[in-house]
């Protein structure tokens, strides 16, 4: 595995049933609760419950999408862990 470009950083959304997700991304769009909240690379540390909506993340000037209803998302300076139960992408 290549080095990770200093503006990227670890992506994985992990459903019960397989790891839907594991990428070095440039952005993250996660449906909270709260509403949406974006994520570049050296974000605080933060739990957030998942609320239903878009997640998005942008790799490579690409933008993928998932619906998703439900979770959690741990996010840390280097790394987002999405664990959900729903995905529809």
């Amino acid at each position: 595995m290549s080095p990770r470009p200093d503006s990227a950083f670890l992506l994985k959304i992990i459903t019960p049933k397989l790891v839907l997700v594991e990428a070095d991304v440039d952005e993250v769009q996660i449906p909270s609760t709260e509403g949406y909240i974006g994520v570049l690379r050296g974000h605080r540390p933060l739990v957030v419950a998942l609320g239903r909506g878009a997640l998005s993340y942008s790799q490579d000037g690409e933008t993928e999408s998932f619906e998703v209803e439900g979770g959690t998302a741990e996010i840390q300076p280097d790394r987002v862990l999405v664990f959900t139960r729903a995905v529809e992408g």
